[in-house]
């Protein structure tokens, strides 16, 4: 069994991390997942001080667990690869960009990709699905998932900045098979109300802090652990187990 935690897109909310350790503190987890989009928010590209903020808690939250396991987010690569959009703020790249590297360069390597495979779950920003595959690879399958991913990891901005990627696509407002379909999937990027499980237990999506433009919530803003050998999980906190099912 691995039992992991996870935090969803955080989106220029420092206080996510100080809420994690002390959840964190309290339990028994194996391996810290962060699902990306760390930065941009609504109305924020001129507040520097809260970018600034957010790495430093950044900074703090990996020198007390450094094993931390990072998925790039389509909002923090599109300042590496200066590729503009919604939430994007000019006057906040280059402390995204000296923050971004600062967060790969203090993890081990290969801890931070699009995709991480623990046990029998993908964990990514968006997701990979069978189009995105077919797109880039052909047919798909022929290596072993290990290697597979690792070519996913290597793909250059032209393949991965598009809206089928696993930092850009939306499984779930949209039918699409999911890539392998064996596996379960833990993905961010499409905001919910509350952790949703959808795909027959293989999708589980917790984009669940992120806000309107207004600033109010989406969603119910609580953590998730992981089971990633029985694909059971569930709230942090609550007394009962999600099966997956």
């Amino acid at each position: 069994m691995s039992k992991v935690f996870v935090i969803p897109d955080v989106h220029l909310k420092p206080w996510m991390f100080d809420a994690a350790s002390d959840l964190i503190e309290k339990g028994n987890y194996d391996k810290i997942v962060l699902l990306g989009d760390l930065v941009d928010d609504w109305n924020q590209e001129k507040n520097l001080d809260l970018y600034r903020e957010t790495f430093d808690k950044i900074y703090e939250f990996l020198d007390r667990y450094p094993d931390v396991i990072y998925c790039f987010g389509n909002h923090d690569v599109s300042y590496l690869f200066q590729a503009f959009e919604s939430g994007y703020s000019s006057y906040a790249q280059d402390i995204v960009v000296e923050g971004i590297n600062k967060i790969i360069d203090t993890l081990p390597v290969d801890n931070s990709a699009y995709i991480h495979r623990i046990d029998n779950v993908l964990f990514s920003h968006a997701g990979l699905t069978e189009k995105f595959v077919r797109q880039c690879f052909g047919s798909g399958g022929i290596l072993g998932i290990d290697e597979f991913l690792a070519q996913v990891n290597r793909l250059s901005k032209d393949k991965i900045w598009g809206d089928d990627s696993p930092i850009w696509v939306r499984p779930q407002l949209d039918y699409c098979r999911m890539y392998p379909i064996d596996m379960m999937q833990v993905v961010g990027h499409t905001p919910v109300k509350h952790p949703q499980l959808d795909r027959d237990g293989k999708l589980l999506s917790l984009d669940n802090f992120s806000t309107y433009r207004s600033g109010e919530p989406i969603g119910d803003e609580k953590f998730v652990w992981v089971d990633t050998v029985t694909g059971k999980w569930d709230v942090i906190g609550e007394d009962h187990v999600n099966n997956g099912e």
